[in-house]
């Protein structure tokens, strides 16, 4: 029986959160979601449950509403890393759920690191 995308997708997801949290415990998560308009990110601290900033396309301020390309992404990271940087987090681990670190998710990461978010 042939597994759907979204199976595997969300089975990768899983495999990587898990693998993720058994090395980087007590660390807030910087979680990276891609969709076919637009990309976002949290950081996310687990213990407590609690999303402590997030950045967007979809927020008017970036200048880069519903699209969803490398430049759009390189804003949203570079976004998150200052809004990381006021909630007082230096530190996070990257969490790129199902996607393949390659593309808009790798130049979130990279923006995050440039604008001083240890990944």
């Amino acid at each position: 029986m042939a597994n759907s995308k979204r199976t595997l997708f969300l089975k990768r997801r899983l495999r990587v959160r898990n693998k993720l949290r058994k090395v980087n415990a007590g660390r807030v998560r910087l979680s990276v979601h891609r969709s076919n308009k637009n990309i976002s990110a949290q950081l996310i601290d687990d213990v407590r449950g609690v999303t402590l900033a997030s950045a967007s396309t979809l927020e008017k301020d970036l200048g880069v509403v519903g699209t969803n390309n490398v430049e759009a992404a390189t804003k949203v990271g570079a976004a998150i890393a200052e809004r990381a940087k006021k909630a007082g987090v230096e530190e996070a681990y990257f969490d790129r759920g199902g996607f393949l670190f390659h593309g808009k998710v790798k130049a979130v990461a990279d923006a995050a690191r440039e604008g001083g978010l240890k990944i």
